[in-house]
């Protein structure tokens, strides 16, 4: 915990120097952060180097890694912004699916220490070299460019870049975050839980944590739907709409005993997840322009992952005060009615 919301403190500030630097040289700077992460999470040797680890898989991987993926896709496209992020998207979705699997057969053949060693490995001899080569155009596209480019496009409602200290006293911004949060707090809190609820239902952990797969195919789906509606239409028209499968999902497990809801639920689950990744990760650009994205990014994706850490924290002590899981999940979908209203209350004029 106290690696992961260290991580999250500092995003905002490491996430910003995307806009600075090349992204070529931070995405180098990345790539070799993340292999000492793994290198250093296979000598740890107490608790003290296990939260440094941690800060340090957090940081390069989950945080930053996504951070350059989501802020370039963003910013380099414009038309098809949309099927861009889709893409992305479905590349972490499709990790966040395999990478348990290929996890539980390295442990088992070499060990948790090797495992960590040979991600590093990976990382250095094959993903970062080929990462590098992919961005090696990219160079000649600064920011400046893009946004001037962007502002002499008339029809573009939004023709400035905003700062992140403008965003920071923009009555929109504190509008959207309970709604922006919702996925995150509630999502996390869910599947930290899974188990408890399987208990609290009667169902069997294997059946629950089996229809994994379906959250993660939905989530690709989705993502490639939301990334053709918001070429269409726009990301803050869809952005509200990405919190009405959740408010489904929690509606069916707060009502409903069978085990067979499991599969509908897993799936609303992805499909919320989906949408609200792709429509977010656009509104960015569409609300406050392209030239300090990653400024702005990184402070959203930290008030998410300060919401991902909170979640499971909340459940559970909602579950100590005597509150049965169906009734947590009504108070949880009560607050995604809310946080989709104040969206779009924050989004009607965009």
């Amino acid at each position: 915990m106290i690696g992961t919301l260290t991580s999250a403190a500092i995003l905002p500030w490491t996430g910003a120097l995307i806009d600075r630097f090349r992204l070529s040289s931070y995405t180098l700077f990345v790539g070799v952060g993340l292999i000492v992460a793994c290198s250093f999470m296979g000598l740890i040797s107490g608790t003290l180097s296990l939260i440094v680890a941690i800060f340090l898989l957090r940081q390069f991987g989950q945080a930053l890694s996504s951070h350059i993926a989501t802020t370039t896709m963003a910013r380099y496209f414009k038309v098809e912004r949309g099927k861009a992020l889709a893409v992305a998207i479905m590349g972490s979705a499709t990790g966040g699916a395999l990478l348990p699997f290929i996890a539980i057969t390295l442990l088992s053949l070499v060990g948790w220490r090797w495992t960590y060693a040979s991600s590093a490995i990976f990382l250095g001899l094959f993903l970062t070299p080929l990462s590098l080569y992919m961005l090696k155009t990219y160079h000649n596209r600064p920011i400046q460019k893009l946004d001037r480019k962007a502002r002499e496009v008339k029809t573009n409602p939004i023709i400035r870049s905003w700062t992140r200290r403008e965003v920071l006293h923009d009555p929109r911004f504190y509008l959207l975050l309970p709604g922006l949060l919702a996925p995150a707090i509630i999502t996390t809190a869910l599947f930290l839980h899974h188990l408890t609820l399987a208990d609290a239902k009667g169902w069997s952990h294997t059946w629950i944590t089996g229809n994994y797969v379906i959250y993660a195919v939905c989530v690709v789906l989705a993502a490639f739907v939301a990334g053709s509606l918001i070429d269409r239409f726009s990301a803050v028209r869809l952005l509200p709409l990405s919190l009405v499968p959740l408010i489904l999902a929690l509606n069916l497990i707060a009502i409903f005993d069978q085990d067979q809801i499991v599969v509908p639920y897993m799936l609303m689950l992805g499909i919320s997840a989906g949408l609200a990744h792709t429509a977010t990760a656009a509104m960015w650009p569409e609300m406050y322009g392209v030239k300090h994205l990653g400024a702005i990014k990184g402070l959203g994706v930290s008030l998410m992952v300060f919401g991902a850490a909170l979640g499971p924290v909340i459940l559970g002590g909602l579950m100590d005060f005597g509150l049965s899981i169906e009734s947590i999940c009504f108070l949880f979908c009560g607050y995604s009615i809310v946080g989709g209203v104040l969206m779009y209350l924050a989004i009607r004029n965009s």
